[in-house]
């Protein structure tokens, strides 16, 4: 048996070509359309060789562009690897190596970051600069998207890939310093689409669905363009999260279903009145990324009128492991799990808790992960025992609901996205002038958490706090800039010499 994602754009092309898929700002294309601009992003990768197995790296923002090369990638048979756009050289350049990709399709307006990359990395061999318009142009270094595609044939059809194939590849899990490639099969992104589709989010084909979210996420990806699109919903772009065009657009297009991190819903509530517009068309909004606040949720549906329903998920979960329902939603819980998709809490010494019993959070089901690429230990240790470990502490109540309270490994959730501390503590210590390096998260009434560096120099040697901010945004995507630093003597560590940030969180109270 066959299965491949892209069926989730080939099975609404084929029963409603005729219905609009994709809106942004004055572009809309049908499912017919969308359709036939994947064939020919399929067709010019096979054109180049490229097919099923290679890997195939996308750097885009949320424009009708992504949808098009993203199932372009899928119908050739090729795997996705999608980037952050906000990613500089070091970033980029780690992934197209880590994952040997073939090829990259690169944003236009990011392409001098991903130009240097590309010069340096080992396997890729094709350059694709990517337009915001339907005019050709010549980039200084690799080809036109445009050009290509105008070139291209929409003949042909989706390769044969079978459900346990690796579509999608997730880079995230930098606990160790460096982020692992999480392998999503056909039939994990398949199956969650279709379960969030059936069973919790519920999409219609009425549905007209707001991608705030980026598309280079699993958040977005599932719910905001595989889901959505196998129920035949029509999809609306938002390149850019700004409040007053969120507002805008909810109201012009008669959005019914959007999903967010809390701090977008800090944003929004912050906005000027006259910039609030009429939210009638809105079914509910779905929260997840990082831990809702009660007060927010209710302060939220009070103000808008609309119902906040909270989930949860993880990029190795497809990501979709739970949901709240307007019928039985439970605030300051992520719900119950979906559909085929077993929750367990596991304790210190192996065993399962009871209700109401903190331990770490396990997951058993169809949305589980292949295994991180490369990483056949971290792999092991992932899912040890048939269950993905998740790293995220919490307990079920009697009900079933899942509650979240914290987490076991080390990780910063700033404004829906993760940041993996060793991962910029390990980057910070290649400066000649840095000794050690330990990175926070400090509390933030907005963003969830923000990043904070301790820095420790070597012996006769400084950097003022713009010299430090400005290594950090040469190489970093700005996400994972620390907002702060702190200059101390010594690092406080154990007598196994790790790091006591515990001691460094008590100087900032």
């Amino acid at each position: 048996m066959s299965l491949n994602v892209a069926e989730c754009l080939e099975l609404s092309a084929v029963a409603c070509p005729d219905k609009t898929a994709v809106v942004c700002d004055d572009t809309r294309m049908t499912y017919g359309e969308l359709e036939s601009a994947a064939k020919r992003v399929a067709n010019l990768l096979r054109d180049k060789g490229i097919g099923r197995g290679d890997r195939v790296a996308m750097m885009i923002p949320n424009t009708p562009h992504f949808p098009i090369i993203y199932y372009g990638i899928l119908y050739a048979g090729a795997t996705v690897v999608p980037f952050n756009v906000l990613f500089r050289r070091r970033e980029i350049l780690y992934r197209l190596n880590d994952v040997g990709a073939r090829a990259f399709l690169a944003w236009q307006d990011t392409a001098q970051q991903a130009t240097v990359a590309f010069h340096e990395a080992e396997t890729c061999e094709h350059l694709i600069v990517v337009e915001p318009t339907l005019r050709p142009q010549k980039p200084e270094v690799g080809e036109s998207f445009v050009q290509l595609l105008m070139a291209a044939s929409d003949d042909g059809g989706m390769a044969q890939t079978q459900p346990e194939e690796t579509a999608v590849i997730f880079y995230t899990a930098a606990m160790a310093g460096a982020p692992m490639g999480a392998e999503l099969t056909h039939f994990n992104l398949f199956q969650n689409a279709l379960t969030s589709k059936e069973f919790s989010l519920k999409y219609y084909p009425e549905d007209v669905c707001l991608a705030a979210l980026p598309l280079f996420h699993a958040f977005g990806q599932t719910t905001m363009l595989n889901a959505p699109f196998l129920a035949q919903s029509t999809v609306v772009l938002a390149p850019r999260f700004e409040a007053h065009r969120i507002f805008e657009t909810i109201a012009q297009e008669n959005v019914t279903l959007l999903t967010m991190v809390p701090a977008m819903f800090h944003l929004l509530l912050a906005s000027k009145r006259e910039e609030i517009h009429d939210l009638s068309s809105l079914r509910w909004i779905t929260a997840g990324g990082s831990k809702m606040p009660v007060e927010l949720a209710h302060e939220f549906s009070e103000r808008f009128g609309v119902p906040v329903l909270e989930g949860y998920g993880l990029t190795e979960t497809s990501p979709v492991v739970s949901f709240n329902h307007i019928e039985t939603n439970r605030p300051g819980s992520v719900g119950r799990p979906i559909w085929g998709c077993r929750v367990r809490i596991k304790q210190e010494d192996g065993s399962f808790a009871g209700p109401n019993e903190i331990g770490e959070i396990v997951i058993r089901g169809h949305n589980v992960m292949k295994g991180y690429l490369h990483k056949p230990k971290a792999t092991a240790e992932a899912l040890a025992g048939g269950w993905m470990h998740t790293g995220d502490l919490g307990y079920l109540d009697e009900d079933g609901f899942i509650f979240i309270t914290g987490h076991s490994k080390e990780i910063i959730l700033r404004a829906g996205m993760n940041v993996y501390p060793r991962e910029i503590e390990v980057f910070l210590g290649e400066h000649p002038a840095i000794a050690d390096a330990a990175i926070l998260g400090m509390p933030d009434p907005v963003r969830g958490e923000e990043v904070k560096a301790f820095i420790v120099f070597k012996q006769g040697m400084h950097l003022s706090h713009r010299d430090l901010r400005a290594y950090c945004r040469e190489q970093l995507a700005s996400y994972k800039c620390p907002r702060s630093f702190e200059v101390i003597d010594a690092l406080p560590v154990d007598r196994k010499g790790r790091v006591m940030k515990e001691i460094l969180r008590e100087r900032n109270p």
